[in-house]
């Protein structure tokens, strides 16, 4: 029987894909240290609202919606495209923000056309069209002048003339000078695969030449497609109505636990661990820096698992994709071969709620932190295991927020 070039092509890449991401988790951390009360104070007014104290919990205001610093390239009429930039999401949507941003600024560089992206899950022959997920007619649209864009190549391209080219996360322009533009000129069509040697999502000393394209395929291309933005809203109009008693605000925290599992930190009390902590944990912290019993707390883990019980213990009020999806989409979002529709809901959720506890470091956090910061909600608390009774929550504000340290504060301001 003979075999497809381009499926060994796909089992190739994937497990490429996946050896790599099991590398960065490993090395994954929070900032060895949490962000001081004296630093801060030292942030800016819009940023870091006080905190408002009493029955409700240390809840505070969100700060002002931040408007894009970054000015868009349009392309010269004389800027002929030479070839095709081919690439596929991969992971969840943590990476696919991650992915557009490389392929975006890779193929402007190149004066290359971009081939709208295939999402490829964690199995062989897991994969679904972009437009399944995301807003193709967004897509195309953000980046009109800024590169070249199609729904999918042409039929002469295939697996045997497409050299695959690895690419680090926040390639830059050097990069590409060095690594692949003679690839490309010489093949004339390339296939990225980004990698992550470490999760870095912090702003450049400087401002370098490909800033304004990156904060554009960032921050202004990715849009769930309709279906999809329909359930997010109704989950979050759910989680909004059961927390009346907290003027409709609840805490969203990244919790999954096969995640912290892998990580060894599943199980019960204080981890001590700087990179993930588990409900238990969770459940200790929320409580010691204010949050009431009757705080709504939504957690990424899609089904009930039997750890979570101590988090539901202190926080009754804690749900999970299950049971807050109108029962009519279950099937197509929970209920599919893939966890793509799920991650996608997760990171929307905690990108959109009122306060966000990341228990996991990692790209989903750095990648969430960004899309909060660039819409003014940046009631960001990174957990930690505190000695005594009650603490002030403002020590523990995401390092990102205190110190604008994220890549997000290069494109907003």
């Amino acid at each position: 029987m003979a075999v497809d070039p381009r499926h060994v092509l796909a089992g190739i890449l994937t497990l490429t894909m996946f050896l790599m991401l099991g590398d960065m988790i490993k090395r994954d951390h929070f900032d060895s240290t949490h962000p001081t009360l004296h630093d801060t104070k030292k942030a800016s007014d819009h940023t870091l609202a006080s905190v408002a104290k009493g029955a409700d919990g240390p809840w505070k205001e969100d700060g002002l919606t931040l408007k894009p610093c970054w000015q868009k390239p349009v392309l010269k009429e004389a800027d002929e495209s030479q070839g095709y930039v081919t690439f596929s999401l991969t992971n969840g949507p943590e990476y696919h923000v991650s992915q557009i941003a490389d392929a975006v600024v890779v193929a402007r560089y190149l004066r290359a056309t971009l081939v709208i992206p295939d999402i490829r899950g964690s199995q062989p022959g897991d994969k679904r069209n972009f437009k399944d997920v995301y807003d193709v007619e967004k897509f195309i649209a953000s980046l009109d002048g800024v590169v070249k864009v199609v729904r999918s190549p042409p039929t002469e391209i295939s697996a045997r003339n497409l050299a695959v080219v690895k690419v680090p996360n926040r390639v830059t322009e050097g990069y590409i000078a060095e690594n692949i533009e003679t690839v490309f000129r010489t093949k004339g069509n390339i296939r990225l695969v980004t990698y992550f040697p470490s999760v870095n999502m912090k702003k450049n000393k400087e401002k370098t030449s490909t800033d304004s394209i990156a904060c554009l395929a960032m921050f202004g291309t990715l849009e769930p497609q309709t279906e999809v933005r329909e359930v997010v809203d109704s989950m979050i109009d759910r989680l909004k109505t059961v927390s009346r008693k907290s003027n409709g605000q609840f805490v969203a925290v990244d919790l999954r636990i096969d995640i912290l599992e892998k990580k060894g930190c599943h199980g019960n009390g204080g981890s001590g661990s700087k990179s993930c902590y588990s409900p238990q944990d969770i459940a200790l912290f929320l409580k010691k820096i204010g949050f009431e019993k009757d705080t709504t707390v939504y957690v990424t883990q899609t089904k009930w698992h039997s750890s979570l019980d101590a988090l539901k213990d202190f926080f009754p009020k804690t749900y999970t994709k299950e049971s807050i999806m109108p029962m009519e989409k279950r099937d197509k979002f929970l209920n599919s071969d893939t966890s793509e529709f799920e991650k996608v809901i997760d990171y929307y959720i905690c990108s959109e709620s009122d306060v966000f506890v990341p228990a996991i470091s990692g790209l989903f956090y750095a990648n969430v932190a960004g899309k909060r910061i660039a819409s003014g909600r940046t009631q960001m608390l990174v957990p930690a295991t505190i000695p005594g009774s009650s603490a002030n929550s403002e020590e523990f504000m995401s390092h990102y927020v205190t110190k604008k340290n994220h890549f997000a504060y290069s494109c907003f301001c």
